[in-house]
């Protein structure tokens, strides 16, 4: 197995990882958590776990990060975890969760528009074909066909872009990140913590939760710090450094929206109609394309 394929499993699994993030939201919501508040929580476990890990396997000398790479991970941290955690909810508070979740994965187009402006890579024909069935199957998986229960305002329309503007710059933060070869558990752990370091000054969210310390919700908090964070962000930046054209990245991780769907209709009896079926299928084959290469394909110079 070569090494870029081994990249794509990472990000796959990655995807599948996120898509728990629902299971962990709605639990934490029941006991009485804010959005604010589970995002707070899901970043700081995140990097505390990670922390512990990147020390154990790589030991305290992988926290010594170049001045661009140091840049990068604060620029992933407020911008791809802070700003982003905050944009998301709020769409979905605007929009409705299945309309923030199509909105969200518009992050593969800006994904791909920056890494043709910045490093330079092609736009196959399979890419032409796989973005807008990737954007579609993730529609029809979110909603089941149904757009007609939502009215989606201007300034929903703009946060909920917004929330897939920024999660799609992950993969281009993260790039810029692993130039100089850090540790990926490094890196996803200064990712974590400056995100959470944002929202703790932006919203000072345990001021938002009916009872912050509540060991339950604490102890929810840190298994979605463990699973959906730091095991999945592990992952994803030690795939990303392995992975020569980022716009492929947020297409495979799309996994995600089809791993929420069937949780959904196993753990709260959501309804799984064709419709999602259909949109389920349209994803994966979407990630089939992103993965394939053409004939003309090449490794693109970096730029940045």
């Amino acid at each position: 197995m070569n090494t870029e394929l081994k990249s794509f499993i990472k990000i796959f699994v990655t995807g599948c990882l996120w898509g728990t993030i629902g299971l962990f939201v709605k639990l934490m919501e029941g006991q009485g958590s804010s959005s604010s508040y589970t995002s707070f929580l899901r970043l700081l476990f995140g990097a505390l776990f990670l922390a512990v890990l990147t020390l154990i396997v790589d030991g305290p000398g992988a926290f010594r990060i170049g001045k661009k790479t140091l840049i990068s991970c604060i620029l992933l941290g407020i911008v791809c975890q802070g700003v982003f955690n905050l944009l998301y909810s709020s769409s979905v508070s605007a929009n409705g969760v299945s309309v923030a979740s199509v909105l969200l994965y518009t992050a593969p187009v800006f994904t791909t528009v920056a890494s043709l402006i910045l490093f330079r890579e092609k736009l196959n024909f399979l890419k032409w074909i796989a973005l807008p069935v990737n954007v579609i199957g993730c529609a029809l998986t979110a909603t089941g066909g149904n757009f007609s229960a939502e009215a989606l305002a201007p300034l929903g329309l703009l946060i909920g872009v917004g929330a897939g503007f920024t999660y799609g710059m992950t993969a281009v933060f993260g790039r810029i990140a692993m130039r100089e070869k850090s540790s990926p558990l490094a890196v996803a752990t200064y990712n974590l913590f400056f995100g959470c370091v944002f929202i703790a000054i932006v919203r000072r969210p345990w001021s938002t939760a009916e009872k912050p310390l509540d060991p339950k919700l604490l102890a929810f908090g840190a298994l979605f710090g463990l699973i959906a964070t730091a095991l999945a962000y592990a992952l994803y930046f030690s795939g990303l450094s392995g992975i020569s054209e980022t716009s492929k990245v947020p297409v495979v991780a799309s996994v995600e929206v089809v791993v929420a769907s069937v949780i959904g209709a196993a753990v709260f009896a959501e309804n799984l109609n064709p419709i999602r079926i259909v949109g389920i299928g349209l994803v994966l084959f979407s990630i089939f394309l992103f993965s394939k290469k053409t004939a003309t394909d090449r490794q693109p110079p970096d730029m940045v």
